[in-house]
């Protein structure tokens, strides 16, 4: 809460220029410590960036330029210290999945329909951090990111396929269609191709078991070219099938520049609101778990800022939509990183390397590329948090599970917005539906604390009940379908007493419908009373007039003189013909009556 409150007390310059919350930290042993794990980074984005470049159909260079400028703008832009910006997965998914029905892959009509979506992105999220709209990430529930990423990762092994085994496959076909292509063409897989791709595998998976220091994505790919160079030299690559991806521009980004019409905007629409919203929520849901080990503060808003001028400059550089990478920026904050420079260190380190290794992607071969990227999809699912979900909550379960299977059978962006949609649904509904419990006077403590032990007796002319929950409009109906409930089952019951603590905030229709209460219960010869009311629920009966309404004397601030003042009230022949002592009034009623029975 910190964080936030001190996020909304910033000005517009301290949130354009960030970097003077944290440029005191910098000195000779954290710029060293932050040059190393930059250095780091930008060897573990070299293959990444050429992986999710072809996840997202874009020429694999624009995966490293992506992880160029983006990087460095967000790090000095955002807030997290550690956060690293740049390509990702499901960014690359969702853009591929919205852009390949408007143009071919690869092409530069696709290229230019990229790079406007990047700036559409990056306008929408800086608005959003300057408009603090930072807290709407927190509607979107982590079974839409649990089921999202799970289904992305199949998809991504899915669109694969044709390079992992070698056998055409339809560009753009769905996944279904993806798994009969295959299942009718598994007599021509290319064991060559299949074996450079597994080889790939096999020797990731063994750098991250023995060498778990080393970039095993860099390590793999390494083994897997020089094995398929020999395969080509020896047996020739007309046999053998081994494709590569081809040199890379050794060169800094190029300028680029979005392409603006009506048209191009409309079309762009949709798929621009699901990116954005994912982007978003990546990069804060990041920043805040490497915040929680790391000790810093985050503000969300100033993340939107600073991811939305990172998609606005990127798009100038030949860079599309970048947002935090959970990868690179853990091992950012492993590597040592102290300050937002090692990502700024990162993206000029990169472009470094770029233009050393570039050249060398000419050997690279698909296969490999393949196999790398089976690595990432499998390392995508969080098999442990969905096994929490699938145990814990049946709601939640099928949140996940809906956006899981809309994700495999629709359009991306359609998949993100349904599960969003069911999200708000299922908070709604526990929301629309307060915890109403009865609560009891304990008989065994001095001051008749309230308790909810059932056991315990009641009294028959006054109930006693607790509301934990707004009270707003979509909560009115079930507070007084409730209420109807149990006078129906204690009809003698015509005073309520409702404890108000828990009641945070309450609306015009909650406040008419507690009058209406009110005076449904005065009808009947008795009351409505409230004890301890909070300011959230005090202040807009007071403004509204609604307190004379259910009576400006019916509420209280303490339990006693509610107590008192309702007992007062009571039909005292009801209370003579009751054993109980209920409450501690009760104890000189009945001393009356006994010694009225002696007398007689």
């Amino acid at each position: 809460m910190l964080g936030i409150t001190m996020g909304a007390q910033l000005s517009l310059s301290q949130k354009l220029f960030p970097a003077g919350r944290w440029i005191g930290k910098v000195d000779s042993k954290t710029l060293t410590s932050d040059l190393m794990a930059g250095l780091t980074g930008a060897l573990v984005v070299l293959p990444q960036g050429v992986a999710f470049a072809t996840i997202a159909g874009m020429p694999p260079e624009y995966g490293l330029y992506a992880g160029m400028v983006p990087a460095i703008v967000a790090a000095l832009f955002g807030s997290s210290w550690h956060l690293v910006s740049g390509p990702t997965t499901a960014a690359s998914l969702v853009l591929f999945s919205g852009l390949s029905a408007l143009a071919e892959p690869g092409s530069p009509q696709y290229v230019q329909l990229a790079l406007t979506l990047t700036f559409m992105v990056g306008i929408i999220e800086l608005v959003m951090g300057l408009a603090k709209l930072g807290t709407l990430v927190n509607f979107i529930s982590h079974s839409v990111v649990l089921g999202f990423t799970a289904g992305a990762a199949i998809l991504i092994g899915a669109n694969q396929v044709k390079n992992f085994f070698g056998v055409p496959i339809p560009r753009g076909a769905h996944f279904h269609e993806i798994l009969f292509a295959f299942a009718k063409q598994i007599s021509h897989i290319n064991p060559y191709v299949t074996g450079i791709a597994l080889l790939t595998v096999l020797t990731g998976l063994a750098f991250r078991r023995f060498l778990p220091r080393f970039p095993y994505m860099i390590g793999a790919l390494m083994v897997a070219t020089m094995t398929s160079m020999a395969l080509n030299h020896f047996l020739g690559a007309s046999h053998t099938g081994i494709v590569t991806v081809g040199a890379l521009p050794a060169s800094l980004p190029p300028l680029s520049m979005p392409h603006f019409t009506m048209e191009t905007i409309r079309q762009l629409a949709p798929v621009t609101i699901a990116a954005t919203l994912f982007a978003l929520t990546e990069a804060v849901s990041i920043a805040r778990a490497i915040a929680v080990r790391s000790g810093q503060q985050i503000d969300g808003n100033q993340e939107f800022i600073g991811q939305g001028l990172s998609n606005i400059f990127g798009s100038f550089f030949s860079a599309y939509v970048a947002t935090g990478s959970f990868n690179r920026s853990g091992l950012n904050y492993e590597s040592g990183a102290k300050t937002p420079l090692a990502a700024v260190f990162a993206g000029f380190i990169l472009a470094v390397v770029v233009a050393l290794v570039a050249p060398w992607a000419a050997y690279l071969p698909n296969a490999a590329m393949a196999g790398v990227l089976f690595l990432v999809a499998w390392g995508l699912i969080d098999f442990h948090h969905i096994h929490q979900v699938l145990r814990t909550s049946r709601s939640e379960t099928a949140i996940l599970g809906v956006t899981f299977l809309s994700t495999l059978f629709l359009e991306l962006e359609v998949a993100i917005m349904l599960g969003i949609i069911l999200s708000l649904v299922v908070y709604l509904s526990r929301t629309s539906r307060p915890r109403i419990v009865t609560r009891l006077p304990d008989p065994q403590s001095p001051t008749r604390k309230f308790t909810s032990d059932h056991s315990l007796p009641e009294c028959s002319q006054v109930k006693i009940i607790r509301i934990d929950g707004s009270l707003f409009f979509g909560a009115v109906n079930y507070m007084q379908e409730t209420l109807r409930a149990i006078e129906h089952m204690n009809p003698t019951q015509n005073h309520l007493i409702i404890i108000a603590n828990g009641i945070n905030f309450i609306d015009i229709a909650g406040a008419e419908a507690m009058v209406q209460e009110a005076q449904r219960y005065r009808a009947k010869g008795g009351g409505l009373y409230l004890i301890r009311a909070k300011a959230g629920v005090r202040g807009p009966l007071e403004s509204g007039g609604y307190v004379d309404d259910i009576g400006r004397e019916n509420i209280f601030s303490s339990k006693g003189q509610a107590i008192a003042t309702v007992y007062s009230k009571l039909d005292k022949t009801k209370c003579q013909r009751c054993s109980h002592s209920v409450f501690n009034e009760c104890h000189g009623t009945s001393h009356k009556i006994n010694e009225v029975g002696k007398q007689a």
